[in-house]
């Protein structure tokens, strides 16, 4: 890990994250709503945290209830992977480079399992992702590669390289 890196998991205040990566939430809504399924009680209006992928790391497939939006702010790129509930794949990048097709933000829908890596030479990529309505770890689900390859028998590859489990 570059120092760079330790510098800004240090000034940032991050932790490890279960999925990869290092994570702090920066903001919850004071706000609060009921809701039904697939959530199951209250939830905060959004919640928003800062996320550091490092190049020697990935973010394994998972999915949430809500959409995740999700904002570039410096190194490298990302490499954002979608498995929708159809069945479709789709691959986004993210990053500040919009003249080459890469996105500063984007929109992973509820529902769809994601996962990320970084590319290019700096090593790390640190962008902030929002959730609404407000992210609970009851609502996340960390893929299992057997049981997400079983239903998605056509990104058997990709799944086995983006899941550790």
């Amino acid at each position: 890990m570059t120092e760079k890196i330790k510098a800004l998991i240090e000034k940032l205040e991050l932790a490890p994250h279960p999925e990869g990566g290092y994570f702090r939430e920066t903001y919850r809504s004071t706000g609060t709503v009921d809701l039904g399924a697939p959530f199951y009680g209250e939830r905060n209006h959004s919640t928003c945290i800062y996320f550091l992928l490092t190049g020697d790391s990935f973010s394994a497939f998972h999915r949430i209830n809500q959409d995740e939006a999700w904002h570039f702010y410096q190194g490298d790129p990302i490499e954002l992977h979608m498995i929708h509930p159809d069945g479709t794949h789709e691959k986004i990048i993210i990053g500040n480079e919009i003249e080459q097709g890469m996105l500063p933000q984007y929109v992973v829908p509820a529902g769809s399992w994601f996962a990320a890596k970084t590319v290019g030479s700096e090593g790390y990529a640190l962008v902030g992702c929002t959730v609404s309505p407000g992210f609970e770890f009851a609502d996340f689900e960390l893929a299992k590669r057997q049981e997400l390859t079983e239903k998605f028998t056509l990104h058997a590859e990709l799944i086995t390289e983006f899941t550790r489990i």
